[in-house]
């Protein structure tokens, strides 16, 4: 819903940049690069620390003991709300960045994330009431939001040729806050026995990242919020069509960030120590290869990664599926760490696909040069919000079908087997949308060509 405008910009000091553009060649070499690269680092930390705290929820349970008086379907139905606000409030921060600069919307958004931190702290002891957790839970909703506006803001700053890598590297430091919080709390909940002391750690994180935004990052003045661009993209079936397999690939992700440790608990026995000591080890992996998938995706094109992603995402939860059914946690657990690197796979080949798609439906109109690449950033930033929304819902439905599977199964085996079919389903949606009817060519093809019919083969 942003993008660079070519409307001049009033010059209003500070650190703003009046003139971005990294599709010149000479201008990235020379200057564009340098100020990117150091946006996009503080951009991975904001976002990294947002994760943190949204995910806070997913550990804290583990070790809110019968003290607390929650079952483990009230946990479940906890994080779900926590998962919930996340997704809905990357709307409105992918508007965000437009209105008060990508730098300024870092500072206010990294603030926020001092609310659920302090509210928590405050309620986190034995007799709060359920529905004080569930309220306190909403709040860290907030840290969810961070990941729309750091993309958008990343995307702008970036030339085509290198979002892959950079959209990729930007979500993958930021998916990291889930398994860093996970290890930090094994430490320091080990040690200390409670959960409010990992609260008490990470309000003078939220601070320092709020600090080195303002002092280090720039917000560009072409970018701007295009009504008509967003209009276009709700429109646009690709939006949705993207919108559904990010759902697959990242709602997966933060879904079994959410979730593996309970399953743990609740499925095999494991105690909140033994949990926390297996439950990051997945979303570290799927948090590093995220910019793997996006490079792959660059090189061969981000509907084949994605493809065949879904096929071994597909095999992997059938061996979770398998390991459910027969008690073995030794293969569940294999399983289910392979099925985190493969979520964090699709994740940068499928948000690689979405400025390749639009890239290609410009051209395939008939424009070229900046022409074409104008059109594609402004439907491509004005799709990624809400692409990003749509896709972290599947983590609420995950640790809904988790919960009801357990309130009627005991186990999770019948919510493995409904994620094996939708995996099942993506795979037939990305071959029919984006490969059906096309030849293998080669890998140094345009990622923007445009292919026959309605598939684009290098997405």
């Amino acid at each position: 819903m942003t993008v660079p405008s070519a409307a001049p910009a009033r010059n209003r000091g500070g650190r703003w940049i009046e003139e971005w553009d990294p599709e010149d060649e000479t201008f990235w070499r020379e200057k564009g690069a340098r100020i990117a690269r150091r946006n996009l680092l503080l951009s991975v930390l904001c976002e990294h620390i947002g994760f943190s705290v949204w995910t806070l929820w997913s550990v804290m349970v583990l070790f809110m003991g019968p003290e607390y008086g929650l079952t483990p379907a009230d946990k479940f139905l906890l994080t779900s709300v926590v998962t919930l606000v996340g997704a809905v409030v990357r709307v409105p921060y992918t508007y965000a960045v437009a209105v008060f600069g990508g730098r300024n919307w870092t500072i206010v958004s990294a603030c926020l994330l001092l609310v659920p931190t302090v509210a928590a702290f405050v309620v986190m002891e034995p007799g709060t009431s359920f529905t004080t957790f569930l309220l306190v839970g909403l709040l860290a909703g907030v840290g969810g939001g961070n990941f729309a506006s750091s993309m958008t803001n990343i995307n702008a700053f970036f030339p085509l040729r290198r979002k892959g890598w950079a959209l990729g590297l930007n979500a993958g430091g930021g998916n990291l806050g889930v398994p860093v919080v996970q290890l930090v709390a094994l430490a320091i909940i080990g040690a200390h026995g409670g959960p409010r002391v990992l609260l008490g750690v990470y309000i003078p994180l939220v601070l320092l990242a709020a600090a080195l935004a303002a002092v280090h990052m720039d917000n560009i003045a072409s970018v701007r919020n295009d009504t008509g661009a967003a209009r276009d993209a709700v429109k646009d079936a690709h939006t949705w069509i993207m919108a559904f397999l990010y759902t697959g690939t990242f709602g997966s992700f933060i879904g079994y960030g959410f979730a593996f440790g309970q399953v743990l608990q609740s499925e095999f026995g494991r105690t909140p120590l033994q949990a926390a000591g297996v439950t990051f080890v997945g979303p570290l992996l799927g948090s590093l290869i995220r910019p793997v998938g996006g490079r792959l995706a660059d090189r061969y094109g981000g509907a084949r990664i994605t493809l065949w992603n879904f096929v071994a995402m597909a095999g992997a939860t059938g061996a979770v599926v398998a390991a459910s059914v027969q008690r073995s946690l030794p293969l569940f657990t294999a399983a289910f760490i392979a099925l985190f690197v493969l979520t964090g796979l699709g994740n940068g080949s499928t948000y690689k696909m979405i400025p390749g798609i639009f890239q290609a439906k410009a051209v395939a109109r008939g424009l070229r040069g900046e022409e074409a690449s104008s059109y594609g950033r402004r439907l491509s930033g004005a799709s990624m919000g809400l692409i990003g929304a749509v896709g972290a819902l599947g983590g609420v439905g995950i640790n809904l079908a988790l919960r009801q599977s357990f309130l009627t199964r005991g186990s999770g085996t019948g919510a493995f087997v409904a994620f094996l079919a939708f995996y099942g389903l993506c795979f037939a949606v990305t071959w029919t949308v984006y490969l059906r009817g096309t030849a293998p060519r080669s890998r140094t093809v345009a990622a923007a060509e445009p292919q026959p019919g309605p598939a684009y083969a290098e997405v």
